[in-house]
């Protein structure tokens, strides 16, 4: 079922997706080789929990840790730990919700770490612009399908391909709600988009294949020829003047500029 927010809800999950752009410009200041992902997920759990929130993801269908970071071949989903520790020339997708006044916030941010290739920043680039392709997209009247046709499109015609077995979804009081919002799809297709929606898209592009698959740990899902994935997202409100981004990148842009 969809959940239709009043002008009233949608204010309070602006503040929820706010404190997590908040939380990942504070991460980017730590962002470098030698740091491992464990550092970073106790970084975000004490700042979240600073201001007054609880982080979603901690507990969520067990997952263990306060944030998701996932490293080069890592599409989403990676688990922090004080072994993996960051090198010069790495990708790190940090995925980050809070649960702020009975509502969700979520967004996610890849990351450069030092110096990357110019092929990687390409990545990076088109994966972040197809999140912005969608976006537009997403208007009353419109479909689902119309969004997600409009990022497949935009990274296969760039020769990236489009992880199929995740998707970005309703977002609310809960971190995920109706509708599904896959990164792939046909134009016309889907729940038609309604004034009061809220949805988190996520561009998750590959390198390489499409494929993935998922580690013992039944949550770190990786791309199977091990090339590199990205991953970008926010939560946006759509709206009859036009949808309204509720998380921001602002707060990431300010430490590291617009780096792709």
């Amino acid at each position: 079922m969809i959940y239709l927010k009043t002008d009233e809800e949608i204010g309070l999950m602006y503040e929820a997706n706010q404190l997590v752009g908040m939380t990942l410009g504070e991460l980017a200041k730590h962002i470098k080789p030698g740091v491992s992902t464990l550092q970073l997920n106790d970084i975000a759990d004490a700042f979240i929990r600073d201001h007054k929130a609880t982080p979603a993801f901690l507990g969520y269908g067990g997952f263990p840790k306060s944030i998701c970071t996932s490293v080069n071949e890592v599409v989403v989903h990676g688990i922090p730990s004080d072994k993996v520790i960051l090198q010069e020339g790495d990708i790190i997708s940090v995925d980050c919700g809070t649960y702020l006044n009975g509502f969700v916030g979520d967004s996610a941010y890849t990351f450069c770490v030092g110096e990357v290739s110019e092929d990687t920043r390409k990545l990076l680039r088109t994966t972040k612009e197809a999140l912005y392709k969608g976006i537009e997209k997403a208007i009353v009247g419109n479909r689902v399908g119309d969004v997600s046709n409009a990022v497949q499109s935009y990274c296969e015609a760039r020769n990236y391909s489009v992880v199929r077995e995740l998707v970005g979804h309703g977002c609310g009081r809960k971190m995920h709600e109706d509708p599904e919002v896959p990164n792939y799809g046909r134009r016309g297709c889907g729940p038609r988009l309604q004034n009061g929606m809220c949805i988190c898209i996520e561009p998750m592009i590959n390198q390489g294949s499409k494929n993935v698959s998922w580690d013992d740990d039944k949550w770190t899902v990786r791309t199977r020829d091990r090339r590199r994935s990205a991953h970008f997202e926010h939560c946006i409100a759509i709206l009859a003047e036009g949808p309204r981004i509720l998380s921001t990148f602002e707060y990431v842009e300010d430490i590291v500029g617009k780096e792709f």
